[in-house]
């Protein structure tokens, strides 16, 4: 059962960044690792006959549990809500189940190596993609190009923990090639942010930088000698595309903003910024009636409510700190360094995306209070004959 936990945890990160792959399958295939993985988890917990280990994390989840929940029961009869709310409940039992099994089985390096493999994938499915079908910029496995930098701009920090360097190398070109073909303007400034933390925390070496951009300019010389028309047609499309981006996620934030200030206790409801848009936005896009914020904080915000924005800031702050923390006192902060840049790579890129509803902002968070309670076991041990 152990063995079997640690595969599907690392599954479960793995195939985060290829739902769409799954998804033309089969419609439900994409949940299978992690619903598996709960219940092989359920399953050893009870022939161990041990309860999770309590971590602060896991009082925040709850309580954004509890607001979830409600809003839902407020807000049931909307189109969205049950939908919405049955996206969300998973996302928080998986981050539980993470937390556990992370602090006592699976190795942190191996679910960042998992999670930087699935990113590696998907960023080789669009590149492949472009290049077969012709497509200006990468999606791959994902439906919005600005999906797929996310995930592909969150791995790419975690490779500074990894220790093969070939591999790493690879991945990297491999990762910000695919980051790059998105053309995503919010994917490049979380990389920026975080790479700027790596270096702070001298987690990324300059030489290793400068090889990496090298590499990048290398391939995007290459880019323009063997693709320049399909290039400068993504250019132009990317850059008309971008004017009306910019007006459209304005529309949507003042619109996320006046639900927050008619609906501040509990929100208009899981999903109900899609219901709501029209008559918040007094029909500013005609075409467009049921789209999401493109801000995880605005809409977490006006569909939960004020409580439910404070619990889901105040579990950002807790892994902030709690991460610093184990950072000081580890013997092995390297694996905490590329977690921390990661994660400044989702708050980032959530600026300008809604990304409540994808895996790596929980997996983050779960392995930072995993490590956290690791690094607890292993202090009370040390501590231990000093007390005797």
């Amino acid at each position: 059962m152990t063995w079997l936990v640690r595969a599907l945890t690392c599954a479960t990160v793995f195939v985060a960044p290829l739902e769409g792959y799954l998804l033309q399958v089969h419609g439900h295939l994409a949940k299978v690792p992690p619903a598996l993985l709960v219940t092989a988890w359920a399953v050893l917990r009870v022939r161990q006959r041990r309860v999770p280990e309590p971590h602060p994390a896991h009082l925040v989840l709850a309580a954004l549990a509890v607001v979830l929940l409600a809003s839902w029961a407020v807000h049931a009869g909307g189109p969205y809500a049950t939908g919405y709310a049955l996206r969300w409940l998973p996302f928080l039992v998986v981050a539980v189940v993470l937390i556990d099994v992370v602090s006592r089985e699976v190795p942190v390096r191996a679910v960042l190596a998992a999670t930087v493999a699935g990113a590696v994938v998907a960023a080789v499915g669009a590149l492949l993609g472009m290049v077969a079908e012709g497509q200006t910029r990468a999606a791959g496995p994902l439906e919005d190009p600005n999906d797929l930098a996310y995930f592909l701009v969150a791995a790419l920090p975690l490779l500074v923990a990894l220790r093969h360097r070939v591999l790493t190398a690879t991945a990297a070109v491999v990762l910000a090639a695919g980051a790059a073909a998105t053309f995503s303007r919010g994917g490049a400034l979380a990389l920026t942010a975080a790479v700027a933390w790596l270096l702070a925390r001298r987690a990324l070496p300059l030489r290793a930088l400068a090889g990496g951009v090298a590499a990048l300019a290398a391939l995007g010389v290459a880019a323009v000698l063997f693709a320049g028309p399909e290039l400068d047609r993504a250019v132009r499309e990317k850059t008309h595309v971008a004017g009306t981006n910019v007006d459209t996620r304005e529309l949507r934030w003042q619109a996320a903003a006046r639900m927050v200030a008619d609906h501040p206790a509990l929100g208009v409801g899981p999903g109900g910024f899609r219901e709501g848009y029209p008559a918040a936005s007094h029909n500013a896009e005609i075409d467009e009636q049921t789209p999401v914020a493109h801000n995880m904080y605005l809409e977490v915000a006006a569909e939960l409510g004020v409580p439910g924005f404070a619990l889901f800031v105040a579990l950002l702050a807790l892994t902030a700190v709690v991460s610093e923390r184990v950072r000081r006192t580890t013997t092995d902060p390297m694996p905490v360094v590329a977690v921390q840049a990661s994660l400044i790579a989702v708050v980032v890129a959530s600026t300008f995306l809604s990304q409540q509803y994808y895996l790596p902002l929980w997996s983050l968070v779960a392995v930072v209070a995993a490590a956290d309670l690791r690094l607890r076991r292993t202090s009370d041990v040390a501590c231990a004959p000093r007390d005797q």
